[in-house]
């Protein structure tokens, strides 16, 4: 059973019935968005080893979650079931680094995967902004797509408070003008580098070659995914997230030929294939997808300048349109420290809301 199935069951046989019977005034939230492979749907056996079991966020106003949230949790621990599906609700933490692991219960108080929270609290933790209150360009380029998909995915089992569902519409996708900056900050990266395979093959520096083409996929694959307006995730996630895209299945083989090639002139070979492929998804835009010369050197480019130019031209809002083509933080900054801390790059007017 997936993850967000069984949330949907902790939901339905545990959670919600106590609260019915127990505390029927308290107005809340049900949902299994944030943080986990389960949240994207990625979840495999692998996943149950740790951090993973019958959770959800319930979400109480701010006034109900200082009035009765420790009422709550207090209820959920003696109420829960010790099992859903046949899969422990104690969720114990072990060892030093607070994962936790599906443990049978000793018939005392669950140690249940129920985060009792405000929906307030959980958007300054987790995005450092509240999108009921607008989201502006800076939020929209400071959050790592990672966050958006974790926000947007997942599973809203019940919206008492009527406002997760509008938190994720607010975040489905970035506004139009937005959208085609970022795309066109992804083609710039593949401009920029598009010519160093052959270049660096060409004085007999093959590994050098195939760290640039290592990238350029990981920039084609993440492009494909913004094309087709997808979130996309992290590193562990991005080949999983990219093979469910229709242009997946005649994009992975020349990729992955490209990654194994050890001659600099067979792995330009199937970087062409990508390269005028994706270039096709972008038939609106009336550019020529056909890969050419460098200048006057032998070797075959896009000329990926050309998508970048031409999204930027059709971008309506000239304050989007002026900016430098360094995109949003994923575009320059890999660092998952970065990444994973809101606090950094959100600027103490958008900090935590508790």
């Amino acid at each position: 059973m997936g993850g967000a199935e069984l949330s949907g069951r902790l939901y339905a046989e545990g959670v919600r019935p106590l609260l019915s019977r127990q505390m029927p005034a308290v107005v809340h939230s049900a949902c299994l968005i944030g943080g986990g492979s389960e949240v994207l749907g990625f979840d495999t056996a692998r996943s149950t080893d740790h951090d993973w079991g019958p959770r959800l966020q319930l979400f109480l106003t701010p006034a109900d979650l200082v009035a009765s949230g420790e009422r709550v949790r207090e209820l959920l621990a003696a109420g829960l079931p010790g099992e859903i599906a046949g899969y422990p609700t104690n969720l114990v933490p072990v060892g030093e680094r607070g994962t936790r692991h599906m443990v049978a219960g000793d018939g005392g108080p669950v140690q249940h995967g129920v985060e009792v929270t405000s929906l307030d609290a959980w958007l300054g933790e987790h995005l450092g902004f509240d999108p009921r209150a607008g989201v502006s360009t800076h939020h929209w380029l400071s959050t790592p797509t990672q966050r958006l998909a974790e926000v947007t995915g997942g599973a809203v089992h019940h919206d008492g408070l009527g406002q997760v569902h509008e938190v994720r519409r607010a975040l489905a996708w970035y506004p139009d003008d937005i959208s085609r900056y970022i795309v066109a900050c992804q083609w710039q990266r593949v401009g920029q580098e598009e010519a160093f395979v052959g270049r660096c093959g060409e004085v007999g520096d093959e590994l050098g070659s195939a760290v640039v083409a290592a990238r350029l996929v990981r920039d084609l694959m993440r492009l494909c995914l913004l094309i087709h307006r997808r979130y996309p995730p992290y590193s562990k996630w991005l080949g999983s997230a990219f093979a469910r895209l229709p242009v997946a299945a005649e994009l992975i083989g020349p990729m992955v030929a490209a990654l194994a090639a050890t001659d600099w002139r067979e792995r330009e070979r199937h970087l062409v294939i990508v390269y005028e492929a994706v270039a096709g998804l972008h038939d609106d835009l009336g550019l020529d997808p056909r890969v050419r010369f460098f200048h006057d050197r032998p070797f075959r480019v896009l000329g990926a300048e050309r998508y970048t130019q031409a999204l930027i031209a059709a971008i309506d809002d000239p304050a989007i349109r002026a900016l430098p083509l360094t995109g949003a933080i994923d575009q320059y900054a890999d660092n998952t420290d970065l990444l994973t801390d809101r606090r950094v790059v959100m600027p103490p007017q958008f900090g935590q809301q508790r």
